[in-house]
């Protein structure tokens, strides 16, 4: 059993790489916050007692399903949106919400130390492969992240996924495969 502290380190210690898992899926800032808190606050009130090491699968497991009840639920209300949006008369300008980069959470910065020049290639490097992550079809993106960012293995993947090692193992091939290409085509080799 997980004692307040360790519960507190775990989250803590999950907290960026879920807040990027969500990002990559909902492609909202907010809403990513929003779908990782939801995540945490169900573990916390859920599965107060389960041991330590059972955490980390668990809260992927939940993270997954939170993010599928955010599609839900976007679902039922792009279907009540456009129902009402008959209503509204076309010639009706639409507002646009603002977009500041400044107001962007950044998460993996350069480091303070080594070559300038090193860092700035590094810092595109990733910019770019998370670009090319958010491009990968959901189900490939989600056994990417698990395997190679949340470092699981195959049967740990497919319990959180609910699917078997092989579909694991074929989303992960071909998401390799599809970032290798296109990272290719950006003139960088692998």
């Amino acid at each position: 059993m997980a004692t307040q502290q360790e519960l507190s380190g775990f989250l803590a210690e999950i907290e960026r790489r879920a807040y990027k898992q969500a990002l990559f899926a909902v492609r909202d800032e907010h809403l990513a916050l929003d779908v990782v808190q939801d995540s945490m606050t169900k573990l916390v009130e859920k599965y107060p007692g389960k041991p330590l090491e059972e955490l980390p699968l668990l809260f992927q497991r939940i993270l997954q399903n939170t993010i599928r009840d955010f599609y839900r639920r976007q679902k039922t209300r792009s279907l009540w949106t456009t129902l009402f949006s008959s209503f509204i008369p076309r010639n009706q300008e639409k507002e646009n919400e603002d977009y500041d980069p400044l107001e962007t959470l950044q998460l993996d910065g350069p480091s303070n130390f080594g070559d300038p020049h090193e860092q700035l290639e590094q810092s595109q490097l990733l910019n770019l492969l998370e670009k090319a992550i958010e491009t990968l079809p959901a189900r490939q993106r989600q056994a990417f992240l698990l395997r190679y960012w949340e470092e699981m293995d195959v049967a740990e993947a497919a319990a959180v996924m609910g699917c078997s090692e092989g579909s694991v193992k074929t989303h992960c091939s071909r998401a390799t495969h599809r970032l290798a290409a296109l990272l290719e085509k950006n003139g960088i080799e692998l």
